[in-house]
């Protein structure tokens, strides 16, 4: 087996006042995963909601991490904005120590870090914002766990400053034949079977299928379901018992990454 022992992350408390995205499954999900990576209030989220979600985190002993994104709450951080890479970094910031204090409030320390969807896949591809980026949190948080697509030049760039990082697989999202995933705005229910299949293939002989079918390798850490994903409360179920059943350890990335 290529990857016998695997985090399992998911994107939480991703609601906004009284309105929730997705199928609002946050704490039927939470005992489920071992690493949950928190709205920051750009793209989701708002006070209220990061305080509960680290307290569910706390309560289930899963790992918190910041999942900031693009100042985008209409679009819920799925529209690229331009602006300069100094910017774009101070946001993150700003987000990081807004989840930080309601983490230290909880006394929990935060895991890792995770930017969001158009953000993500922004700073995958560049170079000079992976390493401002990378700079800010290594003066800021060096041991926090930076996680990323095993494609990107952001992994590329952590490795040689030696930031540890986290290699995602998305159990919910296709991929090309770059080894990168297919970024949509909208996503469909998806055959939780089929999803959980996709990722035990994954973590027994480390390839993923591309949506020009062709099996590639696929190197990983962490496996993300979004929880905005329809039926995302199946998917995770179904997929944390077919590992479960096939002897595929679920762990805290920060339990076996440093």
């Amino acid at each position: 087996m290529k990857h016998p022992r695997i985090d399992l992350n998911c994107d939480m408390g991703e609601g906004f006042g009284m309105w929730t995205i997705g199928d609002g499954v946050d704490e039927e999900i939470m005992p489920m995963i071992s690493s949950a990576n928190i709205a920051t209030g750009f793209h989701a989220g708002d006070p209220n909601i990061m305080h509960r979600i680290v307290r569910l985190a706390k309560t289930h002993g899963v790992r918190i991490g910041a999942h900031p994104g693009f100042r985008d709450l209409v679009g819920f951080g799925r529209r690229r904005i331009m602006a300069p890479a100094d910017e774009l970094v101070n946001d993150m910031i700003y987000q990081l120590g807004a989840l930080r204090e309601f983490a230290r409030l909880n006394g929990l320390r935060m895991q890792h870090f995770k930017p969001h969807g158009a953000l993500y896949m922004h700073v995958a591809v560049d170079e000079e914002l992976s390493r401002a980026m990378i700079r800010a949190l290594q003066q800021l948080e060096p041991t926090l766990l930076l996680m990323v697509m095993d494609s990107s030049i952001t992994y590329q760039v952590a490795k040689e400053m030696g930031q540890p990082v986290v290699r995602e697989f998305y159990a919910d999202r296709e991929y090309d034949k770059s080894g990168s995933i297919v970024f949509t705005r909208r996503v469909g229910r998806l055959d939780p079977q089929q999803v959980a299949q996709k990722v035990l293939k994954a973590c027994v002989d480390g390839v993923v299928r591309t949506i020009e079918g062709e099996e590639i390798e696929i190197g990983f850490d962490s496996v993300c379901i979004h929880s905005d994903t329809p039926g995302a409360l199946d998917i995770v179920k179904t997929t944390r018992a077919l590992l479960d059943e096939t002897g595929v350890q679920i762990t805290p990335c920060s339990e076996f990454i440093h």
